[in-house]
């Protein structure tokens, strides 16, 4: 299993999790977090005493998938995460070493 995760503008978040739901990846967080990816436009930049500059609002957005489904996930959020030609954010792939389960029927360390 894989932990995709992404820091894309905030204008493409709803329709790339719309493309990912519409590819069948319904289990996706998202959260706005604040970056430095290149704005937009000036007045997507505010100054951020945390971020000691000029930062602007981003979405993280992360799912979990199987390893053959990398190349879907990350295909469908670079090409649905672009504005323009200019650089639109970024993806990483990591590796999941455990899934556990919270609450329901557990038995073993195995959902039930």
């Amino acid at each position: 299993m894989k932990l995709v995760t992404a820091f894309i503008h905030h204008v493409r978040a709803a329709a790339v999790v719309q493309a990912l739901a519409d590819a069948g990846f319904r289990n996706i967080s998202s959260q706005t977090v604040t970056g430095m990816l290149k704005p937009v436009s000036e007045n997507e930049q505010t100054y951020s005493v945390d971020a000691g500059g000029l930062a602007i609002s981003e979405v993280c957005l992360s799912l979990v998938c199987e390893d053959g489904e990398v190349d879907t996930v990350t295909t469908i959020i670079r090409w649905i995460a672009r504005i323009g030609t200019q650089m639109s954010g970024w993806v990483y792939v990591s590796p999941i070493e455990q899934a556990l389960p919270i609450g329901g029927d557990i038995v073993e360390g195995t959902a039930a």
